[in-house]
């Protein structure tokens, strides 16, 4: 089974609701390996979320699977008022600690691509993990409630600091 990590884009909320970009098509990943849209097809729901691809964290269940013009996104529900874990994945996710979903997938058809990494046709995904390292450098986490949103408006300060002190 390969394992991908990489930084997405998703939320949560206090139900354990959660929601991402758990592959973002048209870039590689820090090993060069791309995903093809299509790859993706026939995806069996619901899908195992485990935390950091530990077969035995498992913390909710992805119920929705679709591909988007932009990558695989999913949503499912962290098992918040069932699974102590899922609870503490939840603050750590709205927090911003934990900003991404790693997926593991059996890759059924590739092709080697110069210069390192692959091209994925086909896979067949296992499950999608939430992890706190991620591979992908194209995708940020946007919102996850409280502490993603407040991240957010302090990098617009930044940038508009930043801007100012050019301009003096």
């Amino acid at each position: 089974m390969d394992k991908l990590v990489l930084e997405t884009k998703f939320t949560t909320d206090d139900t354990g609701v959660i929601e991402g970009l758990a592959w973002p098509f048209g870039s590689a990943d820090r090993v060069g390996d791309i995903i093809e849209k299509g790859a993706f097809a026939g995806v069996k729901l619901p899908l195992t979320m485990l935390f950091g691809h530990d077969q035995n964290e498992p913390i909710g269940v992805w119920t929705e699977a679709t591909e988007a013009p932009d990558g695989l996104r999913l949503k499912g529900r962290l098992l918040v008022d069932d699974v102590a874990r899922a609870r503490e994945v939840r603050a750590l996710v709205q927090s911003g600690a934990v900003r991404g979903i790693s997926i593991g997938f059996v890759t059924r058809k590739a092709l080697a691509r110069v210069g390192g990494g692959r091209t994925i046709s086909k896979l067949e995904l296992l499950e999608a993990s939430l992890v706190s390292l991620p591979m992908h450098p194209g995708a940020r986490v946007t919102s996850a409630k409280s502490a993603i949103k407040a991240l957010g408006i302090a990098d617009a300060l930044n940038r508009a600091t930043a801007l100012f002190r050019k301009g003096n």
